[in-house]
């Protein structure tokens, strides 16, 4: 188990060793935690996983090493999630989006495969628009997306309104993260994201435990959480950039999206499918926002069929 109170060196084996996994930092402005799983070298694309707001590399653990037995997979954590702390950069999307840039460069330098979810999936998206020769395929896992006239969730609503307002947000996840336990902010996090809380795996809970562990001996990373937050909504609420992005992208693309979603509805997920014709899209039945933690089987299927259909990955 990780020590919480250990603040020095993040502890790179803990948290990646026990799904074959390897922890490494790289300088990028900053510590940047990265894992790579697998020695697969068959000249094929590699995948890099990017996680969304208030995620990390935890939340790939249940396909990276499958996916690894076909080539190599890295998952990063973004500036102030995760093992990465965010010193004095920024957080939003387009900050992280540079990060994730300069890492595919310095780190990868080959054309890679992005795979995001959520805030990672605008992310990715952004940089596939914008550097297309560093990306050879593209992955949204249910996506932050405009949500047009479709009203969202309540809860959801009324969490990311109060994160938005000065003071409100900074008082609203001190007082949150100070009346909780560790495990009380992981379960939070689980019941909010899947469809069924039940399927969570129990060892991932177990290490995403531990990291909240950790987290609470670091710095605050409130400000790097409110910063990436705040700066999705921002780019959710004056779409025309993003959905320019969207079409601009000329890549194989897979869109995958619960139908129980309470953070990103279907609907919009539906609405950018048909709107992009060019992209593949899977809906999968009484799945949550995180597929990959939640229905990882499945989700793993549909990549695989896809990566076949435009030969990105040899077998």
């Amino acid at each position: 188990m990780v020590d919480p109170k250990r603040v020095g060196e993040p502890p790179l084996r803990e948290f990646a060793e026990r799904w074959g996994g390897s922890g490494s930092v790289v300088d990028i402005g900053g510590p940047i935690h990265w894992v790579e799983y697998g020695d697969t070298d068959n000249g094929s694309p590699p995948v890099v996983m990017v996680h969304g707001l208030g995620g990390s590399h935890l939340n790939w653990v249940r396909i990276a090493p499958t996916l690894a037995k076909r080539t190599r997979v890295v998952t990063v954590d973004l500036p102030g999630f995760g093992l990465s702390t965010a010193g004095r950069r920024q957080a939003g999307v387009d900050a992280n989006a540079k990060v994730l840039h300069r890492f595919l460069e310095d780190v990868i330098g080959t054309p890679a495969i992005l795979m995001g979810n959520s805030m990672g999936g605008m992310i990715s998206l952004f940089e596939t628009a914008a550097h297309p020769k560093s990306v050879s395929g593209l992955v949204l896992v249910n996506p932050a997306l405009p949500i047009g006239q479709r009203a969202p969730d309540p809860q959801v609503a009324l969490q990311f309104a109060m994160q938005f307002m000065p003071f409100v947000g900074e008082r609203y996840l001190r007082y949150s993260n100070r009346r909780m336990t560790d495990r009380q902010l992981v379960e939070r996090v689980v019941n909010l994201c899947f469809a069924d809380p039940s399927r969570a795996s129990e060892e991932v809970l177990d290490a995403a435990t531990a990291l909240a562990g950790y987290r609470r001996g670091l710095p605050s990373q409130d400000a790097a959480f409110l910063q990436a937050s705040r700066s999705l909504m921002l780019v959710l609420a004056r779409p025309g950039r993003y959905q320019a992005a969207m079409q601009s992208v000329q890549q194989p693309v897979l869109l995958i999206h619960g139908d129980k979603d309470r953070l990103v509805p279907v609907a919009a997920a539906r609405k950018a499918a048909a709107v992009n014709e060019r992209w593949d899209s899977v809906i999968l039945t009484d799945v949550g926002h995180t597929p990959q933690l939640e229905a990882p089987d499945t989700m793993l299927d549909h990549v695989m069929t896809w990566v076949d259909k435009y030969g990105l990955i040899d077998v």
